[in-house]
């Protein structure tokens, strides 16, 4: 059983909301959504019913169409269906893939008002138009997002519950780990980037540290993702294929924003904005804007035209950049487990950051300015994210880097809203010119 940090927000909804609000857990296919709705259910209520509206029969969703304004007996069939005694107040129904039959998510208004039981739901692609249209959103529907399993949880599936603790007490009082534990953890940080954090690579990996296994898990997770493309985003499938396929070429490029030109030199974003919401919408990339005025906020300022487009997952990455060759071929596990890393380094821990910052909250920004007539003003800074209502660049970096020019002039064009400056890099904590260089791994502080 893999252990989530998911569960104690499930724990906290439950004692908080008493029966007043139904919950929806929202996150990509084969991130666990199912899996720790029914962990939960079973746990912790008395008897509880899983509607998996991806396969259910016919006569439940007769019951819901037809047979809903009488909750009573509603309630009287579905118990009779699946065979289960519901509790008042001590028993949970549980709406596995609601976007399969939007109709059930919109009666949650009704079922949350008459209190008899709790209620949590779970969606993939729940964002899309196509699958809200022709409801109304209960208002009663709290929403939570399920994002790949983290570096701790990784660890604890390793079972390691002791050392993210302690990188975070170093992290805390900005003081480095020392030599033997830095190398520890980064081994491990390795592997995690590597296997990702969808649950079946992790424990397809777990299985004697099966670099293979873990790999052929992911293959099947990409190939899902490309049936649901063909599914769910019919009309302009060919597109969101084409975005999707060229994510690891754009990412390898020293500038990684994503040029339409490599997919066809007549391409306007115009034509392909829909296939970046799509792949933003299910989860399956992170999108990154250009923030081409931070002074005045990030968001006011996001150019939503000029993006970085990351795998949501960077174990996908890992497998999406070789996916038509056979994993032998690989060499990116090679360079990662062994630290050689050359060209694809900026792709895979950028890439990395990017999930991290994600899972923490933030949404990505980056800042880009080309400039030929004063190179000053030119400049391109990783990430940009808001702490203590001050702007925090990052910069990820080579451990062979010998400069930060871009760092240093968004710090002086921006003097007065910059806060923090970090520049994340394989090696441990240190400050160097005013600025935290910050092992990888602890962007899951920032």
């Amino acid at each position: 059983m893999l252990k989530r940090k998911l569960y104690d927000q499930l724990l906290s909804w439950k004692a908080k909301s008493r029966g007043q609000t139904a919950l929806l857990i929202d996150g990509a296919r084969r991130v666990g959504k199912s899996y720790m709705a029914e962990l939960f259910a079973r746990q912790e209520y008395k008897s509880h019913i899983i509607i998996d509206f991806g396969n259910a029969a016919r006569e439940i969703m007769d019951l819901f169409l037809n047979e809903s304004a009488d909750l009573d007996l509603f309630f009287a069939k579905l118990s009779a269906f699946y065979s289960t005694v519901l509790y008042e107040r001590e028993s949970i129904i549980v709406f596995d893939e609601v976007q399969q039959f939007p109709r059930a998510r919109q009666l949650v208004k009704y079922l949350v008002q008459d209190g008899r039981f709790d209620y949590l739901e779970t969606g993939s692609l729940i964002r899309l138009k196509k699958n809200t249209e022709q409801i109304i959103i209960p208002s009663e529907e709290e929403h939570i997002e399920l994002f790949p399993m983290d570096f701790e949880e990784f660890l604890w599936a390793m079972g390691d519950e002791a050392t993210v603790p302690l990188i975070r007490t170093c992290f805390e009082a900005k003081k480095p780990l020392g030599q033997a534990l830095h190398r520890k953890v980064m081994n491990d940080f390795r592997q995690y980037v590597l296997v990702g954090g969808m649950p079946q690579a992790v424990l397809a990996y777990l299985d004697g540290k099966n670099f293979a296994a873990a790999d052929e898990a992911k293959r099947r997770i990409l190939r899902l993702y490309r049936e649901d493309v063909t599914k769910f985003a019919a009309g302009y499938e060919e597109k969101v294929y084409a975005v999707f396929d060229g994510i690891p070429a754009q990412l390898s490029r020293k500038e990684k924003k994503y040029r339409l030109s490599s997919i066809n030199e007549n391409a306007r974003f115009r034509s392909y904005e829909d296939s970046f919401i799509w792949l933003s919408e299910a989860m399956v990339v992170n999108a990154c804007f250009n923030a081409t005025d931070p002074a005045v906020g990030l968001a006011l300022s996001a150019d939503y035209a000029t993006q970085k487009c990351y795998m949501a997952d960077t174990g996908l990455l890992v497998t999406h950049t070789f996916m038509d060759r056979a994993f032998t071929d690989n060499e990116l596990y090679k360079a990662i487990l062994f630290d050689r890393l050359d060209v694809n380094e900026g792709m895979i821990m950028e890439n990395i950051v990017a999930q991290m910052l994600r899972r923490n909250g933030h949404r990505l920004y980056f800042y880009s300015r080309n400039d030929s007539v004063n190179r000053e003003n030119q400049m391109e800074i990783d990430f940009l994210i808001v702490q203590n209502k001050k702007i925090s660049p990052l910069e990820v970096k080579s451990a062979n880097y010998r400069s930060h020019s871009s760092l240093d002039k968004f710090r002086k064009k921006f003097a007065a809203k910059t806060g923090e400056s970090y520049i994340l890099y394989p090696k441990d904590v240190m400050q160097k010119d005013g600025i935290w260089h910050l092992p990888l791994y602890m962007a899951m502080f920032l």
